[in-house]
């Protein structure tokens, strides 16, 4: 059970479900951050950045971010869970681009402190073909699940177990977006 209570059923609405429910007011910006971030127009596809969230969460230990953006980056990569498995086992030899693995360093660095950003993260991360705006949107993304992380493991909210409970959500976020996972109804 949450540490506060969310006026909900927590198993219905796990993990940040449970809070936007709760404060909707909030939930309405956060949801609206995730969406540019994460499926808005971008050079990097919503896949591979929401790999970078799942990324980021897993190195956070938020169970419920991880298991539910690496549902939603599964969904949206051709390799699906397999290539989710292997980035989080191990980025180094994981098979991905030489741009997206060093934009998950950055990200990984992020994680542990922005100041973590070395000039020579983003200076391989250019060599490699990554752009400025997808840099800043990998740092953003990497901050922002940071904060998404915290948010939902400091409020002791449910996390489903099992790739199964996800699968629905992921669906519903790749059709229809952010805020439609959040209904205040």
């Amino acid at each position: 059970m949450a540490h506060i209570d969310l006026g909900i059923d927590e198993k219905e609405f796990p993990g940040i479900t449970g809070p936007m429910r709760y404060r909707p007011e909030t939930a309405k910006p956060l949801n609206e951050l995730a969406e540019v971030l994460l499926r808005a127009p971008n050079t990097l596809p919503a896949g591979e950045r929401e790999l970078i969230a799942a990324y980021v969460s897993g190195r956070n230990d938020c169970e419920f971010c991880c298991a539910s953006h690496s549902a939603f980056a599964a969904a949206q990569l051709d390799e699906g869970y397999d290539l989710v498995d292997q980035v989080r086992a191990d980025l180094d030899s994981a098979p991905i681009s030489a741009k997206l693995r060093a934009l998950l360093r950055i990200a990984g660095a992020v994680q542990v402190s922005g100041r973590n950003v070395t000039s020579e993260l983003v200076a391989d991360a250019r060599a490699q073909g990554a752009t400025a705006t997808e840099i800043h949107d990998t740092v953003l993304i990497a901050a922002a699940f940071c904060m998404f992380n915290r948010y939902v493991d400091g409020l002791g909210t449910f996390a489903p177990a099992g790739r199964d409970a996800y699968a629905a959500t992921a669906r519903q976020v790749v059709e229809f977006g952010y805020g439609a996972t959040v209904r205040t109804d």
